[in-house]
Parts: structure tokens; sequence; C-alpha cells
């Protein structure tokens, strides 16, 4: 999969692990659900901690990746739900242990309330495969 960061001296840069577009050419892409910090089991992993939650949603997420036969490397969008937008430090340290580089293009938003009141993110990606 060929991927090229876009961006342009007329926008601001990224202040954190995304990037403002991201270019690709692939012959198939994956969409993967918003995932939560549901373990197999069904039980919310880290109750009240963003971090934790963060990481157990972006290991939800890489198992799924891992099934499709990619990384995060194949991911080139995401849009992370939180309830707290003022959590996006600890959320983006989190993503930094998944993205090395050539970050995904990606969107947060803050919303009132997601499918359980222990849920404090949600995360969807979508994936470019070759």
């Amino acid at each position: 999969m060929e991927k090229e960061i876009i961006t342009s001296d007329k926008v601001r840069r990224p202040l954190g692990i995304y990037s403002n577009a991201v270019k690709v050419k692939a012959n198939h892409f994956l969409f993967i659900k918003g995932m939560t910090a549901r373990d197999i089991d069904n039980n919310v992993v880290g109750k009240g901690d963003i971090k934790a939650q963060t990481r157990q949603v972006l290991e939800n997420i890489k198992i799924i990746l891992e099934a499709a036969g990619c990384t995060f490397a194949h991911v080139v969008k995401m849009t992370l739900f939180v309830i707290d937008i003022n959590q996006s430090k600890e959320i983006h340290e989190v993503r930094a242990e998944y993205f090395k580089q050539d970050y995904p293009a990606s969107t947060m938003v803050q919303v009132s309330r997601l499918a359980s009141e222990d849920l404090l993110i949600e995360i969807e990606a979508i994936a470019a495969l070759d």
C-alpha cells in the first residue's frame, strides 16, 4: 500500500498523533466499527481511567487489524468519541504507543454519553489494504 501524508504550509500543522490528510492507493479498505474498552467477556476495562480505556480500545482494534492481515500502519482514518475532550493529552500519549509515524487523519469529538456510562472513549478506524 502506498501512503502519503498530505500537508500544506497554509494550514496549521497537527499538534498530536494525527495527520491532516492521508493519500492512499489501495485495493481494499477495512472499516472497523466503533470499538470500546470492553474485553472479550464484555467487561469494561479501566473504569474511570482514560489511558487504560484508550489502550484497551487500541488493543481491540489491533486484534481486528491482525485478523485482516494488517497493522496500525494501514490505518488511514480514525474517529474518536470521548466523554471529556480535556483528556486528549492522555489519549495522545497512549496513541503514541501504537502509531510511530505517518499518523492517520483523525477527528476527536466530545459526546454526552457512550453505550455505557462506564465508557470514556470509543474509536472507529479505516485501514487501507494492498
